[in-house]
């Protein structure tokens, strides 16, 4: 084959090898490529501008940050400052691919984002995941049939609802395997139906499994949709590589604890294996959802009232997915979380994050359906072909509906109740030695380490003071006193509910009991306490 025929294949110029670069011919593609989109990227512009402009205004005020968050970023920190898993002895908890994306996230784009907190930083980056999971959202409604005005509603009930505004500003890990999942969903659903689509949907399936283990739990939905998608012809050939692609990712972290010695239990390490039963049954159950005594049922209830709305419409939604069958291996999506909620067991206050962009999803195609003249031949009722007219309708009247209760949950979030946070920080900051040893939760770890506390003898995560909880020991060989080789305990609200809804972390409750309030901030749920610990270090 010529050269010249080597670069029509590729769509170049036969010229353009004179050109500075061969890239240089993908102009025409990229001016035809805009020139199709031209409708989609005027329209959803302005809305992606607006979701921004929405979760990010007052990221650092509200919600208040929490344990999780903490810990995340300070195992970003241990990747990008001293090329390790964990701020800590990595126990397999998780996998590590969610933070060693926010250091990657915070080294390219640390300078950009000039905030004291570690958190807020933290939170800035999930803001860019968030601003993509959107974008992502609006691709996979139009290739899955939905109309232009029904993918931007998607968009628009995903950006501007409270309960998503207020989940996706965190830093979760569900939040940075989102777009990973969604865009596994986007290559499924590619109209080309190629090999290395369904490979790339396989690939992506892995990053969010490596960022977020639970959401191996959607892998059926992804493959539902690729089959659904693929050519009769091809399909075994699709599935394959969408599986073969997928299975050798996966693979790729039981392998590293096995290279590491970690796999199996042993007397001396942590394992791969241990981790794996914590997580699935070590932990102290929820409850019954059912149960309104249960952890589960105030889970579910304070995402129920953060928008009941969103919530009604998605839950709605998915059992209307039954008359459209494209939507189908979304609504598998939606009713795998469902169950997984509805199980006894232990329910993560995070886990509604990856069913959100699926409830946007799934209410904005249901009103496409609804609105749409093939459903109303397919039900054999001719009063439900209702047009354009009927959409602009239906689409205004749930706006009109919802628009009123956002503004009141969105004002909400716009109230600053991180202050005591950053106040017992710069307290702590200002008043107590740097050879002091402080017992903090994670929310200020990192923060205190910039503020030139030792990371290892002078801050110490209470998490990490027994092993009840956690399976990593190298704290407590370091402190042999226990609490008793502390100067000061801080309580915040993560210590608080912690100490109220867990076993065991003797050492905090003693250190607690042996020490003298001498500063405060906040009042209600975000009240903080810093207390001196009266018993002498041994």
């Amino acid at each position: 084959m010529s050269t010249d025929v080597a670069l029509r294949d590729l769509g170049l110029s036969t010229d353009a090898r004179d050109e500075p670069g061969v890239l240089l011919g993908l102009r025409p593609r990229l001016r035809s490529w805009l020139w199709h989109h031209r409708v989609s990227i005027v329209s959803l512009t302005p809305l992606l501008a607006a979701v921004t402009v929405v979760a990010g205004a007052g990221l650092g005020r509200a919600p208040a940050p929490f344990d999780d968050e903490g810990t995340y970023v300070a195992q970003a920190w241990a990747v990008g400052a001293h090329h390790q898993l964990a701020h800590y002895t990595y126990w397999y908890d998780h996998p590590p691919l969610g933070w060693i994306q926010l250091a990657i996230g915070e080294w390219l784009l640390g300078p950009l984002f000039r905030s004291a907190h570690a958190i807020v930083v933290g939170r800035e980056l999930v803001l860019v995941a968030h601003v993509v999971s959107a974008g992502l959202l609006y691709v996979l409604a139009r290739r899955l049939g939905c109309r232009r005005g029904f993918a931007l509603l998607a968009v628009a009930l995903f950006g501007f609802s409270p309960l998503v505004v207020e989940w996706q500003r965190m830093v979760l890990l569900d939040n940075i395997a989102l777009p990973w999942l969604l865009a596994a969903f986007v290559l499924a659903a590619t109209p080309r139906r190629s090999l290395w689509a369904a490979a790339g949907a396989g690939l992506c399936l892995a990053v969010s499994v490596l960022t977020k283990e639970t959401f191996l739990l959607l892998a059926p939905a992804v493959l539902w949709q690729l089959v659904r998608n693929s050519d009769r012809k091809t399909r075994s050939f699709c599935v394959t590589a969408f599986l073969t692609t997928a299975t050798l990712c996966l693979v790729a972290y039981p392998l590293y604890a096995l290279l590491k010695g970690e796999l199996f239990p042993g007397a001396s390490h942590v394992s791969l294996l241990d981790a794996v039963h914590f997580q699935l049954v070590g932990r102290a159950s929820s409850g019954n959802v059912l149960s309104s005594s249960s952890v589960a049922h105030r889970t579910v209830m304070e995402w129920f009232h953060q928008d009941p709305w969103f919530v009604a419409m998605s839950i709605s939604a998915t059992a209307a997915a039954a008359w459209v069958p494209r939507l189908r291996p979304v609504a598998l999506a939606m009713v795998i979380q469902l169950v997984m909620i509805l199980r006894p067991g232990y329910l993560p206050i995070g886990y509604v994050v990856a069913a959100l962009p699926f409830g946007a999803l799934l209410a904005a195609g249901a009103l496409d359906a609804l609105a749409s003249r093939d459903f109303g031949r397919r039900v054999r009722r001719p009063g439900l072909r209702l047009g354009l007219v009927s959409s602009v309708v239906i689409v205004a009247l749930v706006v009109s509906i919802v628009a009123p209760r956002w503004e009141r949950g969105l004002h909400s979030l716009n109230t600053d109740v991180s202050r005591s946070t950053w106040a017992a920080e710069q307290w702590i900051a200002t008043n107590v030695p740097r050879d002091s040893r402080l017992i903090v939760d994670d929310t200020m770890w990192l923060d205190l380490v910039h503020d030139d506390f030792d990371s290892r003898e002078s801050v110490v995560w209470f998490f990490k003071l027994d092993t009840t909880n956690n399976l990593d020991p190298s704290v407590m060989r370091m402190f042999p006193g226990g609490w008793r080789d502390f100067q000061y305990v801080v309580v915040t609200p993560s210590v608080r509910q912690s100490l109220a809804d867990m076993g065991g972390l003797t050492p905090v409750r003693d250190a607690v009991a042996n020490s003298t309030p001498v500063a405060s901030f906040g009042t209600g749920d975000q009240y903080i306490e810093i207390r001196k610990i009266a018993v002498a270090p041994r």
